[in-house]
């Protein structure tokens, strides 16, 4: 469900997060003009793996799983905390989702449609620049982290002969 939270309050929100890390204040506040909230119940879909929606996720209060589908059934691979961003990806090149998104309790996500995001492009050229940055970041270290658990694994099989 959506609601009507105030500049102010998603201000706030958004200088936590690791998208704002570069902006100074009056960009956050810039930004977070152009967000929208979503509060999400327990166990509530955000998103689902494939969707063509191209919305960029910031989560504010709560927990995220990011979910694959695993033979036909939603399998958690990672838990977000509040001030990661999901969807980077698909925000930026409109590919269909890769994963899910699911409450893992109560929770508040910011969220940004490419179209506001671009709006900005004219009057705040380096604000956008500065996201831009921070989406590559942010991408970047999604890639280090499943590749440094695609290693561990990797690593595992190798000394345990393909044993478990």
């Amino acid at each position: 469900m959506t609601d009507q939270t105030t500049d102010q309050q998603k201000t706030a929100w958004l200088q936590a997060s690791v998208l704002a890390e570069e902006l100074d204040a009056s960009e956050v506040a810039t930004l977070a003009q152009a967000m929208g909230v979503v509060r999400l119940a327990g166990q509530e879909s955000l998103v689902v793996e494939g969707d063509a929606r191209r919305t960029l996720f910031v989560l504010v209060e709560g927990r995220l799983d990011v979910l694959h589908d695993h033979q036909g059934a939603d399998s958690a691979v990672y838990r977000m905390s509040p001030g990661e961003c999901a969807g980077t990806r698909a925000f930026v090149d409109g590919s269909p989702r890769k994963a899910g998104l699911r409450a893992a309790g109560d929770g508040v996500v910011l969220t940004l449609e490419p179209d506001d995001f671009e709006a900005l492009l004219a009057q705040h050229p380096m604000l956008v620049l500065k996201v831009m940055r921070a989406l590559f970041r942010i991408t970047h270290s999604n890639l280090m982290r499943a590749n440094q658990e695609s290693d561990a694994l990797r690593n595992y099989v190798t000394r345990s002969h393909g044993r478990y």
